[in-house]
């Protein structure tokens, strides 16, 4: 955080003054002795001190309150010590990302014990798409259609019995004629009690069709707003020392805001990590093959290892056909 000097120095210099002879492209002074390494430090593009300065040997140098050039300091520029009332400190402020750019972005590289790995670069065409809540809801309503299913396809325990299924026998009641009353061929037909369900339900898949292309689109909105949202982090790796639960707890304690957390590895689940996060209701593991849009949508904090970002690059640049 950059440092810089008030008004208040400016006027702690009393009325405007002569300087005394330059001797070199720094402006030094008799006056100003005092902060004689300060004004050695300040060469900056807004400096009072400038290095371009017209003054030469022999031309004087008018000081003015009225100048409102502020210069930044840093604190390891002298080792000179300033009171700290003449100090104040401004925060940086860095410009919003816009996201759904296309860009390539830089994201630290951390691990469970948040050390420092360096830095990756995400594709932008996978990692920074424009947001569409439709494509989203359409390829989550695709997931839940097709969950659940059975051996066969079909899926739900709702079922009735058709008229080849109840209990009955297949007898004719009585005859076709001479009884004045209507034919009946059986007694296990939908208009009699203890009969046959016509048009009932039975266990089957609502399963529907969806483009390659939208689900695809689906997961790199998904994994977009997570970037955007400041929820998707990058471990070099997902190693853990043992299989412990408390590790585990003690990792998700120590992340800001994560409630719910969603671990995605390259390849298959190290045996250690399933063992370790199996009785925490709050933290899942899949491969990077398993990542969907409904996994993404239901943990507020989605962690990848470097494999695993790899893969799932390769995969959205894999042509469909292929």
């Amino acid at each position: 955080m950059a440092v810089s000097i008030s008004r208040r120095l400016l006027q702690c210099l009393g009325p405007s003054r002569v300087f005394g002879h330059c001797d070199s492209p720094m402006i030094m002074s008799r006056s100003f002795h005092t902060f004689d390494a300060l004004c050695s430090s300040l060469v900056s593009r807004d400096s009072l001190f400038s290095m371009d300065s017209p003054c030469k040997a022999g031309s004087s140098f008018f000081f003015s309150r009225s100048l409102s050039t502020t210069t930044f300091l840093t604190p390891e520029s002298s080792g000179v010590a300033f009171p700290p009332e003449l100090l104040a400190t401004k925060t940086v402020v860095t410009a919003e990302r816009t996201p759904g750019q296309y860009q390539d972005l830089v994201i630290p590289v951390t691990n469970f014990h948040n050390e420092d790995k360096g830095f990756m670069v995400l594709a932008g065409d996978v990692f920074d798409v424009p947001i569409r809540k439709d494509i989203v809801h359409r390829v989550v309503l695709w997931q839940l259609a097709k969950r659940q299913q059975l051996v066969d396809g079909s899926q739900g325990t709702h079922s009735t019995k058709t008229i080849s299924e109840v209990s009955g026998t297949g007898r004719k009641p009585y005859p076709q004629k001479g009884t004045g009353r209507a034919r009946h061929g059986t007694l296990r037909g939908p208009q009699f009690r203890g009969g046959a369900t016509k048009h009932g339900p039975k266990p089957r898949s609502h399963a529907f069709k969806l483009n390659k292309k939208v689900r695809r689109l689906g997961l790199k909105i998904a994994l977009s707003a997570r970037i955007a949202e400041g929820k998707l982090l990058v471990f070099d790796d997902l190693d853990i020392p043992s299989h412990k639960t408390k590790n585990v707890v003690n990792y998700v304690q120590e992340m800001e805001n994560a409630k719910k957390l969603l671990l995605v590895d390259g390849g298959p689940i190290n045996e250690k990590l399933k063992l370790a996060t199996q009785n925490l209701h709050y933290v899942n593991v899949l491969p990077s093959i398993g990542l969907n849009v409904y996994s993404i949508l239901l943990h507020d904090t989605l962690v990848m290892s470097r494999d695993a970002v790899n893969r799932i690059v390769t995969r959205m640049h894999t042509p469909i056909n292929c």
